[in-house]
């Protein structure tokens, strides 16, 4: 079973508001994240992870029938949002593999899973990641077998990034065309995905 994982647990510092709440196309921005994610017909399960506002954007953003996993270390930044949501679903024990998806990017498209997902299959590794052009992006596909390493070894802002980097044996990557899809940080950031 595929779950895909939410990551929308941050304070949004930079943005000055909570920019899950910040309205994008007549929505909410995380909506739209969610209501993409549902959309994939590959994943099984939804799991948001929230952390800073979690109540307020419990209550403003429709997530369906997605699961919410609390992040209550979230000043420690994405890393904790991560290692709070592979927790939780180690306890669910039907999850094989998860799909790490941030919730500040809408525009993820919609080919890149199955080609994830294919991916996997075939090579055994237990991280796929898209490569857009030069950068590595996201969703990232993790299997259960390497949930453990991740939980401990996580820290700070930087998510499972620099894990990756010194275990390259770990990561099998597709290449993707195109750009990738591009944060949400500030509200020209919004600006600029409003035209995209």
């Amino acid at each position: 079973m595929t779950a895909a994982l939410v990551l929308a647990g941050g304070e949004s510092r930079r943005f000055g508001s909570p920019k899950q709440l910040a309205d994008w196309r007549g929505k909410p921005l995380l909506a739209h994240v969610v209501a993409r994610v549902r959309g994939w017909p590959q994943v099984d399960a939804v799991y948001v992870v929230l952390g800073a506002g979690a109540e307020q954007i419990m209550e403003a953003v429709d997530l369906g029938d997605a699961a919410v996993i609390e992040n209550l270390e979230w000043q420690e930044g994405m890393g904790s949002s991560l290692r709070v949501g592979l927790d939780f679903l180690i306890g669910e024990r039907s999850v094989d593999q998860a799909l790490v998806v941030l919730g500040d990017q809408p525009n993820v498209p919609g080919d890149v899973v199955p080609r994830l997902l294919e991916a996997r299959r075939r090579s055994r590794r237990p991280v796929v990641i898209p490569r857009y052009r030069f950068t590595r992006g996201h969703p990232v596909l993790v299997h259960r077998s390497l949930w453990p390493a991740l939980i401990t070894g996580l820290s700070g802002d930087r998510g499972a990034r620099n894990l990756f980097l010194t275990h390259p044996e770990w990561v099998e990557e597709v290449f993707v065309e195109g750009m990738p899809p591009g944060d949400v940080d500030t509200p020209a950031d919004l600006r600029r995905i409003d035209r995209s």
